[in-house]
C-alpha cells in the first residue's frame, strides 16, 4: 500500500492558466486522510504557499528542486543545502557576462532585475497580486544581485534564460558542472542549484526520515526536473503533457494532461482508505 504521494505542482497539479482543476483538489484532499501527501516542486516556498493552503496540506514542501525542505507551520527550513556565498557571486558574474536574464532564489523572495526584467517574472508578478494577502508570494526586483546575494541568509536557486546559444554555454563551463546542477525548465531557461540537489534526493531522504521505503512512494511529474523523483518511486508517473524523455522514466502515465481530471482518477486508483 502505498504511504506517500509526492506531486509537482506547475504542469502537474495546476492546470496551464495556474489553477487546480476542482477534481484533482478533491482527490488531494481525499487522499491526505490516508497517506502523507508532499509537494515537490520546482518553487520558492513563497511562490508555492497560495497552493499548498488551498489543497488544506499540512506537510512540510520540498522546494527549488530538493534545495530545501519548508515548513509552512512554523515558517522553517528543516533542511537545506543552498548555494554557496561566493559561488553565488560567481555564477551571477558568468550569467551577466554571457548576457543571460536571471532571477535569483533568496531566503524568502524571489528576485530579478530592474535593468534586465525577466517575461515570466512580469507575468508572475501579477498572478502573486491576485493572491490572499496573507499567502501573497515575494517577489521584487533588484538593482544588484551581487549586493542582494551580499545580504542573504540563502541562495537557493538561479534561472536563467536567453539565446539558446548562450544557455548552452554557460551550462557547459566546467566550473559550473563542478558546482551547479543544471535542470532545464523551459526550452532556453535553466534552473541552477546547488550540485547534489534533486527532487529525487531530497524526496530521498524525506521518506526514509518519515521511516518508509521508495516501494511505498508514489511520485507524479511533468517536466525533466522530476525525473530524478520519478526513478526513485515505486510508482514514478509522467503526465500525459510530458515529453517522451520523461515519459521514458515512468512505470506509468496519467490518461489525461494537466487541463483535466486523470490525475484524480489516478489519485483514487492507487490510493485507498
Amino acid at each position: 500500500m502505498y504511504q506517500v504521494l509526492a506531486l509537482d505542482l506547475d504542469g502537474t497539479v495546476l492546470t496551464d492558466k495556474h489553477t487546480i482543476h476542482p477534481e484533482v483538489k478533491k482527490a488531494i484532499q481525499v487522499a491526505k486522510q490516508h497517506c502523507h501527501v508532499l509537494i515537490v516542486t520546482g518553487r520558492h516556498h513563497t511562490a508555492a504557499r497560495p497552493y499548498y493552503y488551498e489543497l488544506g496540506l499540512d506537510t512540510p514542501i520540498i522546494c527549488c528542486n530538493g534545495t530545501y525542505v519548508y515548513d509552512y507551520e512554523t515558517e522553517t527550513v528543516l533542511s537545506q543545502n543552498a548555494i554557496e556565498y561566493q559561488h553565488a557571486l560567481t555564477f551571477i558574474e558568468l550569467a551577466q557576462k554571457h548576457k543571460l536574464k536571471m532571477v535569483m532564489y533568496i531566503t524568502d523572495a524571489m528576485t530579478y532585475s530592474n535593468e534586465n526584467p525577466f517575461a515570466y517574472m512580469l507575468a508572475l508578478e501579477k498572478w502573486a497580486e491576485k493572491a490572499p494577502k496573507r499567502h501573497k508570494p515575494n517577489i521584487y526586483r533588484v538593482d544588484s544581485f551581487s549586493e542582494t546575494a551580499k545580504s542573504a541568509e540563502f541562495v537557493w536557486k538561479f534561472v536563467v534564460e536567453g539565446e539558446q546559444e548562450a544557455v548552452d554555454r554557460l551550462t557547459q563551463t566546467a566550473w559550473i558542472k563542478e558546482h551547479f546542477n543544471g535542470e532545464r525548465s523551459w526550452s532556453n531557461r535553466i534552473d541552477f542549484a546547488a550540485k547534489g540537489n534533486s527532487k529525487g534526493q531530497r524526496l530521498a531522504e524525506y521518506v526514509n526520515n518519515l521511516g518508509y521505503q521508495p516501494s511505498q512512494v508514489i511520485a507524479v511529474g511533468d517536466n525533466h526536473n522530476d525525473i530524478s523523483m520519478l526513478q526513485y518511486a515505486g510508482l514514478g508517473v509522467a503526465m500525459f503533457n510530458a515529453d517522451d524523455t520523461v515519459k521514458s522514466n515512468a512505470q506509468a502515465i496519467c490518461k489525461t494532461d494537466n487541463n483535466q481530471d486523470g490525475l484524480a482518477h489516478l489519485i483514487r486508483e492507487q490510493i485507498k482508505g
